[in-house]
């Protein structure tokens, strides 16, 4: 197994295209190795180029289905490798590749050699087995729900959202004083907004 700096050599000695075609070279040795179709989903969110990326074409989306079904295609073991490396995205877009993953695969392992969060978190979870090393890391699942407001659009995990409704009503409850202090922040939110949260969680 080379070193990552064996591999950066590797890089250095080749055209610019180096690092696709290195990163297919082990991707086949190991499928070659372990028998079983393999597949690579990762991002660059952990480079150092990363300030310079859009946030959109590193997060999981409902758009990498295709990536996934493009990779696959012409795959016809019932066993996958998936080596995965994310900051994790869209909750709908995990669900939608882990049920056609889960179609069409009877074994699958998720390799980490680093970081699958949240919602590859998700993915690596629903694997049957998960390789990390001793470096690699997990999580946290905590959806998120976003609503605009006069200065722009608010993120917020959708637990912390029901946990302040919740203060806010034992506050009141204890204290009407409170009302208008809790009001000003309820106001903000849409119509609909905590079911909205309660849905997020449940999915």
């Amino acid at each position: 197994m080379p070193t990552l700096n064996d591999i950066d050599q590797e890089v250095a000695r080749l055209r610019s295209s180096a690092q696709d075609e290195i990163r297919r070279k082990y991707i086949k040795h190991l499928a070659e190795h372990t028998g079983r179709d393999t597949i690579m989903y990762a991002s660059a969110f952990s480079s150092y180029k990363t300030p310079q990326i859009p946030a959109f074409p590193l997060l999981v989306t409902l758009e990498d289905m295709q990536g996934f079904m493009s990779a696959l295609h012409g795959l016809k073991g019932d066993k996958l490798d998936l080596i995965l490396h994310s900051p994790g995205g869209s909750m709908e877009a995990a669900d939608q590749i882990v049920q056609y993953l889960r179609a069409k695969y009877k074994h699958i392992r998720a390799i980490v050699p680093q970081n699958a969060m949240s919602a590859a978190t998700m993915i690596a979870c629903s694997a049957d087995t998960i390789f990390m090393g001793k470096h690699s890391a997990l999580g946290p699942i905590d959806p998120q729900v976003e609503f605009p407001t006069p200065s722009g659009k608010f993120v917020a995990p959708a637990q912390a959202i029901l946990d302040e409704f919740g203060q806010s009503k034992a506050e009141i409850a204890a204290n009407t004083s409170t009302i208008p202090l809790w009001l000003t922040n309820v106001q903000a939110y849409p119509p609909v907004f905590l079911q909205m949260c309660k849905n997020t969680l449940d999915l």
